[in-house]
C-alpha cells in the first residue's frame, strides 16, 4: 500500500482533495476530504489531507500482537465497569456553563437533557439516539428514544431560542471586549435525506449539489472570528439574498447596539434591496463585487487599471442611482456612494483562466456539433462570449471581444464598501476574514455532522438547528483557549476529542477518583479550568 494525496479536477470545475492508495499501478480512493471551487477551501482540504495521511500511516504499521502467538491475558483487581469517561463533563460541560448556557430558560431536568444533547454532538456527531446507548452503557442512565424525540417537540420555542441566543451573544461579546464592531452574515443549505416537502423543507437551488431533495436555508451571523451571534433558519426555497434584511431587523430588536456594526457579506447579498436597506437604516457594509457582471463602463475602466504584482490595489468611486421595491412593494430609487477596492492575484488569475478555457473548450465542441438553443446557455459560464448571428437567426457565435475582455479581469477581486473612512488594505482584510465563517459551516456540516437532518417534524428540525448551535459555540470557545494559549497539536481534532473521551474515573462506592491526565489531556484541561 502507497498513501498519496491528490487534487481531483472534476467535471464542474470543482477540485476533490483525495487520500489515495497506488498499488499495482492501479489507483483506490481512500478517503475525500472535501471539494470545492474556492482556492482557500482547497488550500484548507491539503492541509487536512496532510495531517490525515500521518494518521493513517500509522495504521500501516505492524500490530503489536501476533496472531500465531497465543499469549496469557493477566489481569488486575480493576473491572472496565469500574471506569467511567469524564471528559465530556470535565471539557465540554465546562464550557457549557462558562459560556453562560446554565441560564437558559429550562428547568433542570431539561437544562441537564439539553447538555447532554449538545456534548453529544460534539463528542458522539451521529444520530441522537446513540446518546442512548452512551448514557446507558457509560452513565448508568437509562432513557427511552421517545424521551428524545418527545424533548425534541417541546424545547424549540422562540423565547428558549431568543434565551440560549442572548446567552452565546453575551458570552460573544465579553470576549470582544464588549465591541462588536464588525460582523459577517452567511447562508449555506442543509438537504434531507426524505424527497418529501412541507412549508419548511422545500426544494431550492443547493450549494451542495443535491438536486431535488428537500432543504432549508440556515443563515449563520458571527464576528469575522467566526464567534457565532445568531442564526435564523428560512424554507428551503428561499433566495438568499432575501435572508439580510431579516436577520439584521431581528439582531438590532433584540440587542438594540448603540453603535452599528459594519456588515461584511458575500456576493450573493449583492442586492440593490439590501443596499437599499443598508444604506437607509445607516449601516456601513463590505460586500464582494462580482467584477466580471459590472456594466461595460465600469469594466472598461478596470479593464484599463494596472495591476503588475499580487498586492497591487486600486480604487475606484461610484456614486449612482439604484432601483429597488420598498415594504409595500412600490419601486423607489436611491442615490448612493461607494468605493470599490480592487486587489490582485496571480493564483486567482490562474484559476479564471482555466476556468475559460475549459469553458471555451466545451463551446468551440458545442457549436461544431449544432447550433446553440437559447435552452442551452441556461445558468451557463460561457454565455458571456457569445453573439446572436448578424443574420439575426437564433443562432450564436464565439465573440473573440468579449474573451478578450475577460481576459483583462484575470485575477481581480472587488469589494464594494459605503464606508470611506476605512482604508482600502483594512476592507480587504475584514473580507478575507469571512473564511472562518466559512470555516464555522464546514465545522458544522462535518466536525458536527449537522447535515443530512433525518427528522420530519419542523420544530424536530428547529430543535436539532438551536443544539448544533450551542456546540457549535462551544466548538469555538474551545478553539480560542486553545489559541489563547499557543497550544497546537500535530493531530487532528477528531484524534484530540478521542483523547477527551479517554479521561476516566473510577468509581469506588460512587466516589470518583481521577485518573492521572496525560500531557495532552492535561494541557486541554489546564485550558478549560484554569
Amino acid at each position: 500500500m502507497s498513501l498519496h494525496i491528490r487534487e481531483k479536477e472534476n467535471s464542474s470545475g470543482s477540485i476533490s482533495v483525495q487520500i489515495i492508495d497506488r498499488t499495482h499501478r492501479q489507483y483506490k480512493v481512500i478517503e475525500t476530504i472535501g471539494s470545492s471551487k474556492s482556492i482557500a477551501d482547497i488550500e484548507l482540504y491539503l492541509d487536512i489531507a496532510k495531517t490525515r495521511l500521518k494518521e493513517l500511516s500509522r495504521q500501516l504499521y505492524p500490530t503489536l500482537f501476533d496472531e500465531e502467538i497465543e499469549e496469557k491475558l493477566e489481569f488486575i483487581d480493576l473491572a472496565n465497569r469500574d471506569l467511567i469517561p469524564v471528559g465530556d463533563e470535565l471539557i465540554y460541560g465546562k464550557l457549557f456553563h462558562q459560556i453562560g448556557c446554565n441560564n437558559i430558560k429550562l428547568n433542570t431536568k431539561h437544562l441537564t437533557f439539553f447538555k447532554e444533547l449538545v456534548i453529544s454532538r460534539i463528542l458522539y456527531p451521529g444520530s441522537k439516539l446513540y446518546l442512548i446507548d452512551y448514557l446507558a452503557y457509560f452513565k448508568k442512565k437509562h432513557i427511552d428514544k421517545n424521551k428524545i424525540y418527545r424533548f425534541l417537540d417541546t424545547l424549540y420555542k422562540e423565547d428558549i431560542k431568543d434565551s440560549i441566543e442572548e446567552c452565546i451573544f453575551n458570552h460573544t461579546k465579553k470576549i470582544m471586549n464588549d465591541t462588536i464592531a464588525i460582523t459577517f452574515y452567511d447562508v449555506t443549505t442543509l438537504y434531507f435525506e426524505s424527497e418529501s416537502e412541507d412549508d419548511l423543507r422545500r426544494i431550492g437551488f443547493s450549494k451542495e449539489g443535491k438536486l431535488a431533495r428537500p432543504q432549508i436555508l440556515l443563515g449563520l451571523f458571527t464576528t469575522l472570528q467566526g464567534y457565532p451571534l445568531s442564526y435564523e433558519v428560512y424554507e428551503g426555497n428561499k433566495y438568499e439574498g432575501h435572508t439580510l434584511i431579516d436577520v439584521l431587523k431581528k439582531f438590532q430588536t433584540k440587542y438594540k447596539l448603540k453603535t452599528k456594526p459594519i456588515v461584511v457579506a458575500d456576493r450573493g447579498m449583492l442586492n440593490n434591496a439590501n443596499i437599499a436597506f443598508l444604506e437607509n437604516n445607516n449601516y456601513k457594509y463590505i460586500l464582494a463585487y462580482k467584477i466580471k457582471n459590472v456594466d461595460s463602463s465600469l469594466k472598461g475602466k478596470i479593464a484599463n487599471l494596472t495591476f503588475t504584482d499580487d498586492g497591487v490595489i486600486h480604487t475606484i468611486n461610484i456614486d449612482k442611482e439604484i432601483v429597488y421595491k420598498d415594504n409595500e412593494d412600490k419601486k423607489q430609487t436611491l442615490k448612493i456612494s461607494q468605493r470599490l477596492i480592487l486587489s490582485y492575484s496571480s493564483k486567482r488569475a490562474k484559476k479564471d483562466k482555466k476556468t475559460r478555457e475549459k469553458a471555451l473548450k466545451k463551446i468551440k465542441t458545442t457549436l461544431n456539433q449544432k447550433n446553440i438553443a437559447k435552452s442551452d446557455l441556461k445558468l451557463s459560464y460561457y454565455a458571456k462570449y457569445l453573439d446572436i448571428d448578424d443574420k439575426c437567426k437564433i443562432k450564436y457565435r464565439l465573440n473573440p471581444d468579449k474573451v478578450s475582455q475577460d481576459e483583462r479581469l484575470d485575477g481581480i477581486k472587488g469589494f464594494a464598501t459605503n464606508d470611506f473612512t476605512l482604508k482600502a488594505d483594512d476592507v480587504i482584510s475584514h473580507y478575507q476574514n469571512q473564511y472562518d465563517v466559512e470555516r464555522a459551516f464546514r465545522i458544522s456540516k462535518t466536525d458536527l455532522r449537522i447535515r443530512p437532518i433525518y427528522h420530519r417534524l419542523e420544530n424536530r428540525i428547529k430543535a436539532h438547528i438551536l443544539i448544533s448551535f450551542v456546540s457549535y459555540a462551544i466548538h469555538k470557545e474551545f478553539e480560542r483557549r486553545l489559541k489563547q494559549r499557543d497550544i497546537k497539536f500535530d493531530f487532528s481534532q477528531k484524534l484530540l476529542r478521542d483523547i477527551i473521551k479517554h479521561m476516566f474515573a473510577l468509581n469506588r462506592n460512587n466516589k470518583f477518583l481521577h485518573l492521572k491526565f496525560d500531557e495532552v489531556q492535561q494541557l486541554v484541561f489546564d485550558v478549560v479550568n484554569v
